[in-house]
C-alpha cells in the first residue's frame, strides 16, 4: 500500500495547528485548481491536496493517519479492507477538455467543501457536471487565501500599544496598499495580528482571505525582552558598589530611583516588581538590572593616589590565595 505523506503535501509541520492546515490547504487549492493553474500535473496536484485536506482536517482520521501510516483507512473501518465503491467527477472549464477524478476516499466531499454544493456552504460552484448522459450547468465560489507579512515593532510600540500605518504589497502584482493598523497593547513576538478582509480575493461570491501581520521586535538599546520580563544593566562606580548609593533607572515608562545595596558585586540583580513588559492577561512583568561595576579608564594624580592608599590598608581579597604566585 502506497504511503503519502499528506503533511509534507500541504506543507506544513506533523504538529500543525488546524488553523495552519487549513490555511495551507486554502493556499494551495487555490493555486492547482485547473480553472487557474494550466500545468500538466495542476490536476493530480490539485486531487492530492484535497485528499490530504479531508483527512488532516478530521481529528478523529487525522489521529488514525498518524497511528497507522498507510493502513490508516483499514483502521478507520475497523481493520477490514477499503471498501469498493468510485465516485466519478468531471469539470468542463472554460471549454477544455474534462478533469475526471475516481478515488475510493469519499474524495466528493472535498469537492462539495471546496465548491459550496453542500447545505449552509458558501455558494454553489460554477463549471458542468456531467450526469446521467446530460450537462448540467453550476456555479461555484471559493474563499481567498490568506497571506502573511512582518510587522517589525519598537519594544515600547509593543508594550505601549497604538496605531501604526504600514505599507505593503497587495494581492495584485505591483499593488502597494496601505494600511492602518491598530497595535495591541503587550502584543509579543511570533504573535499575529489579523486584518479581515485583507488576503487575497475570493473566486465568484466568495470572500476574500485574511492578512496576518508576524510580529517581530527591533533590538532596543536599554533592554532585552524574555517571555513578561525585562532585563537591563545598571553601571554603578567602585565606591557606589562598596557604600551603597541612590542611582537614576530607565523603565518603559519613566525614570525611577533605585538603592544599591551597601557590598554590591558585578552581576548583582535588583528586581523591581511590575516594571516589565505588560500583558492584560496576567499582568505586567518585572524588570531585573543587574550591576555592572566601571572603573574610570583614565585616572587624575588625585584619583591613582587614593587607589594606591586603598590597596595599601585593604585587606580584602577577591581571589583564593593558593593561585597567587608563589
Amino acid at each position: 500500500m502506497e504511503f503519502k505523506d499528506y503533511y509534507t503535501t500541504l506543507g506544513v509541520a506533523k504538529n500543525a495547528s488546524q488553523e495552519e492546515i487549513q490555511r495551507a490547504y486554502r493556499k494551495l487549492a487555490r493555486k492547482y485548481h485547473p480553472d487557474v493553474n494550466k500545468t500538466s500535473d495542476a490536476e493530480e496536484t490539485f486531487k492530492d491536496v484535497g485528499e490530504a485536506y479531508e483527512v488532516l482536517k478530521d481529528p478523529d482520521k487525522r489521529a488514525k493517519y498518524d497511528r497507522y501510516g498507510a493502513a490508516w483507512k483499514a483502521a478507520q473501518q475497523g481493520g477490514g479492507t477499503p471498501p469498493p465503491g468510485y465516485e466519478d467527477v468531471w469539470f468542463d472549464v472554460g471549454g477544455t477538455d474534462d478533469f475526471k477524478f475516481s478515488d475510493n476516499s469519499g474524495f466528493s466531499s472535498f469537492f462539495e467543501q471546496l465548491f459550496g454544493a453542500a447545505a449552509g456552504q458558501r455558494g454553489p460552484a460554477r463549471g458542468r457536471r456531467h450526469a446521467g448522459g446530460r450537462t448540467q450547468s453550476w456555479a461555484w465560489n471559493q474563499p481567498g487565501a490568506d497571506r502573511e507579512a512582518r510587522l517589525a515593532l519598537t519594544l515600547e510600540e509593543a508594550a505601549h500599544g497604538g496605531e501604526r500605518e504600514i505599507s505593503l504589497s497587495g494581492p495584485t502584482a505591483g499593488e502597494i496598499k496601505t494600511y492602518m493598523v491598530r497595535i495591541p497593547k503587550g502584543v509579543r513576538p511570533g504573535q499575529s495580528i489579523r486584518l479581515a478582509g485583507q488576503g487575497e480575493p475570493g473566486v465568484g461570491n466568495a470572500s476574500p482571505g485574511d492578512l496576518y501581520l508576524n510580529v517581530e521586535l527591533l533590538s532596543h538599546a536599554t533592554f532585552r525582552l524574555e517571555g513578561r520580563d525585562l532585563y537591563t544593566t545598571v553601571p554603578v562606580t567602585p565606591w557606589e558598589a562598596a557604600l551603597g548609593a541612590e542611582v537614576t533607572l530607565p523603565t518603559l515608562d519613566r525614570a525611577v530611583h533605585v538603592k544599591i545595596p551597601a557590598g554590591s558585586s558585578s552581576g548583582r540583580k535588583i528586581r523591581l516588581k511590575g516594571k516589565g513588559f505588560p500583558d492584560a492577561k496576567s499582568g505586567a512583568g518585572d524588570l531585573y538590572a543587574e550591576i555592572s561595576i566601571r572603573v574610570p579608564e583614565v585616572l587624575s594624580v588625585e584619583e591613582k593616589k587614593l587607589f594606591e592608599q586603598l590597596a595599601e590598608v585593604s585587606k580584602f581579597a577577591p581571589r583564593p590565595t593558593r593561585y597567587e604566585k608563589k
